[in-house]
């Protein structure tokens, strides 16, 4: 295994010293760190949390391991900055889902649109935030980082719903937290199910959606 060589790239005082980060301009930590973290993401997403090291992510990178060093702490801070990183984005991308929905069916379909995506493109990191998910049932150094993801991505799915709702002229009879875990179930099924190569995902994925919507709001049985 080839070992990145070693990059002392961490801000300098005029001493010659290291300048701890807390020291350093917020907006150029702020950025190293993204730097540093889109870089581990895709080691840490296809080997999981329990199998990864910071030497281990350091030698899938460019980057030395006394550089991850330093802008991290340790694994933990890593790997819950890389999910919120990659969590950020995801969010993002359902952003016009609703505003640039022409009706109901438009917007069930926008949804499934970027359902799909996250799950082509994203399997591997919707997996490590599940891992981290799951780890922070055992580790109490995850649990705030994990609920304020689980916050972000609650939200909006709720600003989708409640759009979806008025383009069809009814009511949502749940809370943003039953919505969330409706949808959150059957995602995360999907995309465990994609991850297995089980064929025939993208399909029931999108009648799974397309039965669920509908039912959340007032009516439904009419």
């Amino acid at each position: 295994m080839t070992v990145a060589p070693h990059r002392t790239d961490a801000p300098q005082a005029a001493t010659g010293r290291a300048v701890a980060p807390a020291l350093a301009r917020p907006d150029k930590v702020a950025t190293r760190r993204d730097e540093l973290a889109r870089a581990a993401l895709r080691t840490l997403a296809e080997r999981g949390y329990a199998n990864t090291s910071l030497r281990e992510i350091a030698q899938h990178s460019e980057f030395s391991h006394g550089v991850l060093h330093y802008y991290f702490a340790d694994k933990t801070e890593l790997i819950t900055y890389c999910v919120k990183l990659y969590k950020q984005r995801c969010v993002r991308r359902y952003d016009d889902v609703g505003t640039g929905a022409t009706g109901p069916d438009d917007l069930i379909e926008r949804f499934l649109t970027a359902l799909l995506v996250s799950m082509r493109e994203d399997s591997h990191e919707q997996r490590l935030w599940y891992d981290l998910r799951v780890q922070s049932l055992f580790e109490p150094s995850f649990r705030s980082e994990v609920a304020g993801i689980d916050a972000a991505l609650r939200d909006m799915v709720w600003r989708i719903l409640v759009r979806y709702g008025e383009l069809a002229q009814r009511s949502v009879v749940v809370d943003a937290a039953t919505a969330y875990a409706l949808f959150d179930g059957v995602f995360s099924h999907a995309v465990q199910r994609h991850l297995a190569g089980a064929e025939g995902v993208e399909e029931q994925l999108g009648e799974q959606i397309r039965l669920l919507m509908p039912r959340l709001l007032d009516g439904a049985g009419s």
